[in-house]
């Protein structure tokens, strides 16, 4: 018997002997990185073939379990959706489930899936345990001397789907009898196999079906495009999944309403037709008229919100962009994300609650068990009324709220805090609504933890920034100064943007301008290293080219993978002249009052930190009293599509200084465009005018 052929034996007796309905087999490949589902029992192939491959480091539980090499079990949707939301919303069906790793030796070779019916067991007894211990430990055998005798099970590109070895084939005149027996009844009947084909067909339900030909051996959805809507394929994944009856309604092409059952069992799916948009199920139960399920309606809104999420970068945008989709969708009144630091409670962001209410959890020490519990344990608790609740904890706040859901939020497995959420009339929480509850709180606390991690580097960085530039510039009698720094567009991280200006004796003068390759602390960094550097060599009487010289000697040995442009100018206000050096930096502008404003060209050198021996060229310039120089960074002119040449012409065409004319107004409005624009880029400007007698 091959290899293969021996792991779908133990994968069907797995099954069977732990009473599951579902089971599959996961081979890591030959990288050890991927882990693909060698074979499936009782998985609809949709389902299998959407799962077949799965990275060992993403966030899935045969992943977790295969990577950790432990046993891994998952009681249900609500445990689902707070660990895996990612997959809660995948797979948004009731079901429980064990993950076991495969181990030949100390490694593991594979993971081993089984599934069962919510409340089929709280979690597995001993003696299932040891059973699934001792399949696992035959397939690490098989695999083992398949490896060994070097023909090694290789998972294959798409999973076999097994059926029952239990299976009972009917023969023709059984076939009849059964057949016969259906076409008695008033409405129409279908079997399904595990695969979704139809295997049996009631004379009734060929004729609610339109009487289509050759039905047997195709599935519903490719044989009727009517029934090939999403949401009824996820009623049928639904009943195999969760094992449980099913229900929708479908409209046929000639406008009629049919109502489908879906039963699940080992072997497939016996589906129920009727006309008619309501009915009842043989035991009496009556089926909602909607279209579209509560399943299909939870992964709609959860991807929408992750969509939406993915916008967020601080806490706040979070709870906006949060509040905005769940308050309206689950009829929410108040919504608040709370966190625990040093024993007290800290309102991270809120929406809807009341001064009062926020002020009263925040100036709470020690945090009130209501949440502080809720946020040690990591699990969710829902109150319908102020009574459930003070039963829970005697010292709850009131407040004005009448009903609470409180959400642990988890990354990484660790909780850091809860997403509470509130309602002004009591309310009853669904099954199903705690579950989508639940694996919403996933997805807005991942969201969360980013922007809390976001706003605590950008903090950093932009702290680290704005110490290393000038807080004030020197007073140089004879020369008026006015600068700006302008950070990039929220959601960007910080960049290396300089300016500074050295006061060398009465009449001398070194301003700087530059531009550190990159938007991290480190780019910051390097910027303070640069300053640093070009005032100590500036001190040292070292004309702009030598400045840039030995500054560039210098980064190259600190910084091989960034660069710098820069842009060094000393100016001589008793003879009115300046002299220039440029590292791979903008051209500065002239503005001389009743004259064109002109762009002064210069030798640019190579950027500093490339090559240590280059050298730059230092061009002197007039410069006229009451002239004024500009020198910028990129982000001033840079637009998306726009050659260079061009935004520097239309900054020229807009830099036009007067002789009495405030600097720090020409400032702003040579600023203003580009906030306007929302530039993604620093922005740094240095305007100088010469006003020496």
């Amino acid at each position: 018997m091959s290899s293969s052929s021996q792991l779908d034996e133990l994968l069907i007796a797995a099954v069977t002997e732990a009473g599951a309905h579902i089971g599959g087999i996961y081979l890591l490949d030959e990288g050890g990185e991927v882990l693909r589902l060698e074979n499936a029992f009782g998985m609809p192939a949709p389902l299998a073939h959407a799962w077949a491959q799965i990275r060992t480091k993403d966030p899935l539980p045969i992943a977790d379990a295969v990577r950790e090499q432990r046993l891994l079990w998952i009681g249900g949707r609500e445990q689902l959706a707070r660990d895996y939301p990612g997959t809660a919303v995948a797979l948004p069906y009731h079901f429980s489930c064990v993950l076991i790793p495969v181990c030949v030796g100390n490694s593991a070779w594979g993971g081993f899936m089984l599934m069962w019916p919510v409340g089929h067991f709280s979690e597995p007894p001993a003696r299932q345990l040891d059973a699934l211990g001792k399949y696992c430990a035959q397939i690490g055998e098989v695999l083992r001397c398949a490896a060994e005798n070097g023909q090694p099970v290789r998972p294959a590109h798409r999973p076999r789907l097994l059926t029952s070895s239990s299976t009972i084939a009917l023969d023709s005149h059984a076939h009849m009898v059964a057949l016969e027996a259906l076409n008695r009844l008033p409405e129409g009947y279908c079997s399904l196999d595990v695969e979704g084909r139809v295997a049996l067909i009631s004379a009734p339900a060929a004729d609610l079906l339109g009487n289509p030909p050759d039905l047997v051996g195709q599935r519903l959805c490719d044989a009727l495009p009517w029934l090939s809507d999403p949401a009824y394929e996820d009623r049928y994944r639904a009943a195999v999944v969760s094992r449980r009856v099913t229900h929708f309604v479908a409209r046929d092409p000639d406008g009629r309403h049919l109502s489908f059952w879906l039963y699940p069992g080992l072997t497939g799916i016996t589906i129920r037709i009727a006309p008619g948009t309501v009915t009842r199920d043989p035991a009496g139960r009556l089926a909602p008229p909607e279209n579209q399920p509560p399943g299909m309606i939870a992964v709609h809104e959860t991807l929408h919100l992750a969509t939406t999420l993915a916008r967020a970068v601080t806490a706040q945008d979070v709870v906006d962009l949060a509040a905005d989709f769940v308050m309206p969708v689950y009829d929410v009144q108040a919504l608040a994300l709370i966190t625990v630091e040093g024993g007290r409670l800290l309102v991270s962001a809120t929406r809807g609650f009341s001064k009062a209410v926020i002020d009263d959890l925040e100036y709470q020490h020690p945090a009130p068990p209501v949440s502080s519990e809720l946020i040690r344990t990591g699990t969710a608790a829902f109150f319908s009324d102020w009574d459930e609740l003070r039963r829970a904890y005697p010292d709850a706040i009131r407040g004005d709220m009448r009903a609470w859901a409180f959400l642990p939020l988890i990354t990484s497995g660790r909780p850091f805090g809860i997403c509470v959420l509130a309602y002004d009339r009591p309310h009853a929480f669904s099954t199903e609504e705690r579950a989508s509850l639940t694996a919403l709180a996933g997805l807005i606390a991942q969201a969360f933890e980013r922007a809390r991690l976001y706003d605590a580097k950008h903090s950093l960085a932009t702290c680290l920034q704005s110490n290393l530039l000038p807080h004030t510039l020197p007073s140089v009698p004879g020369l008026e100064v006015a600068a700006r720094y302008v950070p990039a567009t929220p959601g960007m991280d910080i960049g290396g943007d300089f300016y500074d200006l050295i006061r060398l004796d009465d009449s001398l003068v070194a301003a700087v301008i530059g531009d550190v390759q990159g938007h991290d602390m480190s780019a910051a960094a390097l910027m303070g290293q640069v300053r640093t550097a070009v005032r100590a060599h500036a001190a040292a009487d070292a004309r702009p080219g030598e400045v840039l010289a030995h500054t560039n000697q210098l980064l190259s040995g600190l910084a091989r993978d960034r660069f710098t442009s820069c842009l060094y100018v000393l100016l001589n206000l008793r003879r009115h002249t300046a002299c220039l050096a440029s590292a791979g930096h903008l051209p500065p502008m002239l503005g001389v009052p009743g004259e064109p404003t002109r762009v002064i060209e210069t030798t640019p050198g190579l950027l500093l930190g490339i090559e240590p021996t280059a050298e730059y060229v230092t061009t002197t310039v007039p410069l006229p009293p009451d002239s004024v120089l500009a020198l910028y960074t990129d982000g001033l002119i840079e637009v998306p599509g726009v050659q260079l040449d061009e935004s520097i012409g239309r900054l020229t065409r807009r830099f036009a200084p007067t002789p009495d004319g405030p600097l720090p107004e020409l400032a702003d409005s040579l600023i203003e465009p580009a906030v306007l624009d929302k530039r993604m880029d620093d922005i740094a400007l240095l305007l100088l005018r010469d006003t020496y007698c």
